[in-house]
């Protein structure tokens, strides 16, 4: 195997979660790129809503995980190829999707990999998740002109508000924390509604609406209260967006209303990586022309060692928390 640009020690540093809220750090042998990957010295990763569930430790997962395990929203600069990388090389800076990134390096598929440009430089960048929200920006279908409302304002609707407005939409923010429904004011929601009482918000948007509702809704929560409220906020022939990771079991809905208001219901989550990339480089296009700036909503950040400590302030949430990013 060729590889290039080998670490001198020949170890690297990668989380290992251990137990139900336990992980620890440690050295484990630098993967070596086989035929078609390349090796990332990361920068940095982000922390999913996606990585609590294994984080607490439910019957299904098993300890330890694999080193670098649940990371996958990582950035870095390429320091090592193997054969058959025609694309790039050394010292490249790129976003990955790869899978065991709450380490100190990765391997991924090279196709996986997309550079960043020069104006991108010095800026954290987990392409996953900002993949994400390209994707379901576009199986939104939001057009100018439009009354949006977005429920649930993380990392994600906080990024789908500012692309929503940017599109010409007028949106209705409506989340838990004053301090969400702040950013999303700084995103450039028209209105925001606590997320209190279920038959107050509907009487609210329908007091801003003029009766009609809206023209889109996404939910991105992830819980069954707020996809209930999701499809009671579309207007008829509407269309109710699904962008919640709902992990933690089956859902109801009311078939009666969705059948009665002839809602189209749009899962947008991907499966295809090679969507995800699309959506990766569809992000790098938004933030460098100035249409997306996810850096405010970059809140938290913690080094490799201390990933125990972000992913309980990603469950916990505290006032001021939006994202958390792993630096190494």
């Amino acid at each position: 195997m060729t590889v290039m640009a080998l670490s001198q020690t020949g170890m690297m540093d990668a989380a290992v979660v251990t137990g139900a809220g336990e992980m620890k750090v440690d050295k484990f042998p630098l993967p070596e790129p086989a035929s078609g990957q390349v090796r990332i010295q990361l920068e940095g990763c982000g922390v999913c809503a996606s990585n609590l569930g294994p984080w607490a430790g439910p019957d299904w997962m098993t300890f330890p995980t694999e080193p670098g395990g649940l990371g996958h929203e990582g950035w870095g600069v390429i320091d090592a190829i193997g054969p058959d990388v025609m694309d790039l090389k050394v010292g490249d800076r790129v976003a990955a999707l790869s899978y065991h990134a709450f380490a100190s390096h990765d391997v991924a598929d090279a196709s996986m990999a997309v550079k960043l440009p020069k104006e991108l430089d010095g800026m954290p960048f987990p392409g996953e998740p900002l993949g994400c929200a390209m994707n379901i920006f576009r199986r939104s279908e939001i057009k100018a002109g439009q009354t949006v409302a977005i429920i649930g304002i993380g990392f994600l609707g906080a990024m789908l508000t500012r692309l929503a407005t940017s599109a010409g939409a007028r949106v209705i923010a409506i989340s838990r924390r004053p301090f969400s429904l702040d950013i999303a004011s700084s995103m450039g929601a028209a209105e925001t509604i606590p997320m209190d009482d279920h038959w107050q918000i509907i009487e609210k948007v329908r007091e801003l609406t003029g009766g009609t509702f809206c023209d889109c809704v996404i939910e991105a929560v992830g819980k069954q209260w707020p996809l209930d409220l999701a499809a009671e906020l579309t207007r008829e022939r509407g269309r109710l967006v699904i962008a919640g990771y709902h992990q933690d079991g089956a859902r109801q809905v009311n078939m009666q209303l969705w059948n009665w208001r002839g809602l189209d219901v749009i899962n947008a989550h991907e499966r295809d990586p090679a969507i995800y990339i699309q959506g990766i480089r569809e992000a790098i296009d938004a933030v460098v022309s100035g249409r997306l700036d996810p850096r405010p909503l970059m809140t938290h950040t913690f080094p490799l060692s201390r990933l125990d400590d972000a992913l309980n302030a990603t469950r916990d949430r505290p006032d001021g928390f939006l994202k958390a990013m792993v630096v190494t």
